[in-house]
């Protein structure tokens, strides 16, 4: 037995070893057979003696402490190396310049990655919360080390050339965390994130790095209002305002209230678009503590899951727990199973892929589809529902759903969590909603009995194309196609009035190469909504929507059209095909008239020859692999 564990240990796959233990059990038919942390902990120390410091193999080999014998190396596994004998001092010399002291330096050091910014509300109040994550950390034994790493507005930046950076950032927080931490000989990390690109980031380095780390979801922003008007505003309220503008159904002065008023401070995005949409998955993964994703940005408990999250942490390096034990493939599908019960973001197709590439874990586009087949949307949140994420928040968050997933059969138990325990564990005494709540469906009685998001193909998608489709704009849509090979092409479109009842705009050359960076496209499709046209018009691309969009759209179009996918072949006044009930979407010409079209198209120069977007086009794959840019170095 003790044999077997040190295989385990050996492959950096410890805990690989209680799982198949506790599936053996369960077979036999015992009802649970969970290993608690206590005797978790007395089997670590068993098989990983002083002289065999836990390594993950993955990123750096690690040594023997040479300074301080009381210490577990395992604690310190990191840190030892870059800190400890004598030949080390000018790196104890430039700690005691930032605050250490002697003692500091027998403890194991825990990175705080803040993604703090002045540039967007989402992010502008995650410095208070990295203080908070310190002084967790630091009060169950640790030693934490405050650093930051950038973040972008989408908010800010959608519809402008500005907006090609977006999904671009998530690549280079996920490079700069694992960049610092493992620079820096970090033994863990929290990783505290606001707007949705920080999300996606953190877990791919947490992957990449496999290092005991907690992450931590900068919360939800209140709603904004305007005096003697019952609307709840958010940024959404904001982009369909300029739609409704443009239609003449508000004046200069309306518009004006409805952009000062609908942001009223820091947090996310208020409805279930991307933050909300993967600080749910991230939990619902096991990778945050239970209730992260549904807490006020400036609240009490915000404070404490910080604080909970930094002693978390020690407790991981205490125990062996490593993301990799976490992010599993089960794992995988309980976030997949949440967010389409939430009717989440289009994004966290693309997110979820690259975050499984980033854990080893295979995962692909047709996953979703066979989820979604047995997973019904239960949250009657915006964009297509009405509620916002602070009205959930105030009913239990979603733990309460995950239990009654769990209940149900829907989630997979066994899967453990950073807390130490399994998913079964941690709700087993969470309490349910509310009676008469009504955000969150009964099962028997969902808004939609299959999933939202809905992978198509065709002959127009040959490699897969994602579709939002809630059931409220219909499930079939067929139009006359209006081509542009820009957002702003097509904005300026559908604002003058040129877009009509029974038309499918196209948008491409936005994918990850030809945009580069695969823009949202919020303000076309708002622009669309405020025009009173969400159920007569189409809009299909090779971009990507935000989590605030609704309406009858397809993006992440698959290849894109810069890389001649069919995208690139359609011309105006052809008949596009939707179908969600047969998971369709077809350009309605002949086979030979493709191959005409094909023969006759030539590639178009890149936009950009240097710099990071130029970087970016040069490695990034298609979206179907989820936009990543390591899948397919060549390193011989």
């Amino acid at each position: 037995m003790i044999e077997a564990i040190r295989m385990f240990v050996s492959d950096g796959r410890f805990l690989a070893g209680f799982v198949m233990a506790r599936h053996y059990h369960a077979n036999r038919g015992r009802k649970q057979c969970f290993f608690k942390v206590a005797h978790y902990r007395k089997i670590w120390r068993l098989v990983n003696p002083a002289d065999s410091p836990l390594n993950d193999g993955h990123v750096m080999k690690t040594k023997k402490s040479k300074s301080n014998g009381k210490n577990k190396p395992a604690l310190r596994a990191y840190s030892s190396i870059m800190l400890d004998g004598p030949e080390r001092a000018p790196s104890r010399a430039m700690l005691y310049a930032v605050g250490f002291k002697p003692e500091d330096f027998k403890k194991p050091i825990i990175g705080i990655a803040s993604t703090w910014s002045m540039v967007t509300p989402c992010n502008a109040h995650i410095d208070q919360l990295a203080r908070e994550a310190e002084a967790g950390a630091n009060r169950a034994g640790g030693k934490a080390i405050i650093f930051n790493t950038i973040t972008i507005s989408d908010g800010i930046s959608m519809g402008s050339e500005g907006m090609k950076y977006s999904l671009v950032s998530r690549e280079v927080i996920a490079d700069s965390i694992e960049t610092v931490v493992a620079c820096e000989g970090m033994d863990g990390y929290v990783a505290i994130g606001g707007c949705d690109k920080n999300m996606p980031g953190s877990l791919i380095a947490m992957a990449r790095l496999n290092r005991p780390s907690v992450f931590v979801y900068g919360g939800t922003i209140l709603p904004g209002c305007i005096t003697g008007d019952p609307r709840k505003l958010d940024i959404v309220s904001v982009f369909e305002a300029v739609g409704a503008h443009a239609n003449k159904k508000i004046n200069d002065a309306q518009l004006q209230k409805v952009e000062a008023c609908a942001i009223p401070g820091p947090g996310s995005c208020g409805g279930m678009y991307t933050a909300n949409t993967m600080a749910s998955a991230i939990e619902a993964m096991g990778m945050s503590l239970p209730n992260s994703s549904a807490q006020n940005a400036i609240s009490k408990a915000k404070k404490e899951d910080c604080q909970r999250a930094g002693a978390a942490v020690l407790a991981m390096l205490e125990s062996g727990l490593r993301p990799l034990d976490i992010m599993t493939r089960r794992a995988f599908e309980n976030a997949i199973t949440v967010i389409i019960t939430l009717g989440g973001s289009t994004n966290a197709v693309l997110h979820l892929l690259a975050m499984a590439h980033a854990a080893g874990v295979k995962l692909a586009l047709d996953d979703f589809t066979k989820i979604g087949k047995r997973v019904p949307v239960l949250a009657d949140l915006k964009p297509s529902g009405k509620y916002l994420m602070s009205e959930l928040v105030a009913i239990g968050g979603i733990q309460p759903l995950m239990k009654m997933l769990l209940d149900a059969g829907l989630l997979h138990g066994d899967c453990l969590t950073v807390t130490g325990k399994s998913l079964a564990e941690n709700l087993a005494h969470v309490p349910p909603y509310p009676q008469f709540q009504k955000i969150i469906q009964p099962l028997d009685n969902p808004i939609k009995k299959t999933s939202h998001l809905v992978i198509l193909y065709g002959n127009l998608a040959p490699g897969g194309a994602v579709a939002k489709i809630t059931g409220k704009e219909g499930t079939r849509f067929e139009g006359t196609a209006r081509v542009y090979n820009s957002e702003e092409q097509a904005l300026k479109k559908i604002l003058d009035g040129t877009i009509k009842k029974g038309d499918v705009v196209v948008i491409r050359f936005e994918g990850p190469k030809g945009g580069p960076g695969m823009r949202e496209m919020l303000a076309p499709t708002s622009a669309i909504s405020g025009k009173g046209l969400g159920k007569d018009v189409a809009l299909i691309t090779d971009g990507r929507f935000s989590g605030g969009t609704h309406g009858f759209v397809v993006g992440h179009i698959t290849p894109e059209a810069y890389v001649g996918g069919p995208l690139a072949l359609v011309r105006n006044g052809d008949r596009i095909l939707i179908d969600a009930e047969r998971s369709e979407i077809s350009l309605r010409i002949s086979a030979r008239e493709m191959q005409v079209r094909r023969k006759a198209w030539k590639p178009i120069p890149p936009r950009y020859t240097r710099g990071v977007l130029a970087k970016y086009a040069h490695t990034v794959t298609q979206a179907s692999f989820g936009a990543v840019t390591d899948r397919n170095l060549k390193l011989d």
